[in-house]
């Protein structure tokens, strides 16, 4: 069994080629986020994730098990730990942190069963004074629905009558998927057919 020193350089560098794999697109979808890692909401403020970070490292730090008598610090403390560190090497920075939230999106919203495809001709248009509201009967009696100010977030302007115009199309997803109002069921909308 090998003993581990905090302190190497060979930890901190393995433990950062980590980092840079999470946002390479790892897969979550068999992972804890790094949000439950540090046991904080995904919208959790700077100074709320620094305690948390904080909270934890204190309790799970190598050199406190040592000094509890444990000449070896076992894998999984080390795991967590190293962890931990990872948790906060990204959600620190606000420029890792947006990276990591939109491949963690982009990754649940691949994984997640959908019910039916549907695309946006296939919608109900209803509009209000200060909006467009796109719906999708369900097998359940409610609706799918999007509004035009949810599909704008994403580069996707829809007039009145329903058209859709898309302004930068590289960043345009392929996809989105939409929950019922009611079930648990998901529709896959296409908004841009490739």
């Amino acid at each position: 069994m090998d003993s581990w020193c905090p302190g190497t350089v060979t930890a901190l560098s393995d433990s950062r080629d980590s980092y840079s794999d999470m946002l390479e697109g790892g897969n979550f979808s068999n992972q804890e986020t790094l949000y439950e890692v540090l046991s904080v909401r995904k919208d959790a403020t700077y100074d709320e994730i620094r305690a948390a970070y904080k909270s934890a490292v204190l309790n799970t730090h190598p050199d406190k098990a040592q000094m509890a008598l444990n000449p070896l610090v076992s894998s999984s403390e080390r795991n967590e730990f190293l962890s931990l560190q990872k948790a906060w090497e990204i959600l620190r920075y606000p420029k890792s942190r947006a990276e990591y939230d939109k491949q963690l999106q982009s990754s649940r919203q691949n994984l997640e069963i959908v019910a039916t495809e549907i695309e946006i001709d296939d919608m109900i248009v209803e509009s209000t004074a200060d909006s467009v509201e796109l719906l999708y009967p369900c097998r359940c009696g409610d609706y799918f629905s999007i509004t035009s100010r949810e599909l704008g977030q994403i580069g996707i302007s829809v007039r009145e009558d329903g058209e859709m115009e898309l302004h930068t199309s590289d960043s345009v997803p392929a996809s989105v998927v939409l929950g019922c109002g009611s079930c648990s069921l998901k529709a896959r909308l296409v908004t841009n057919k490739t």
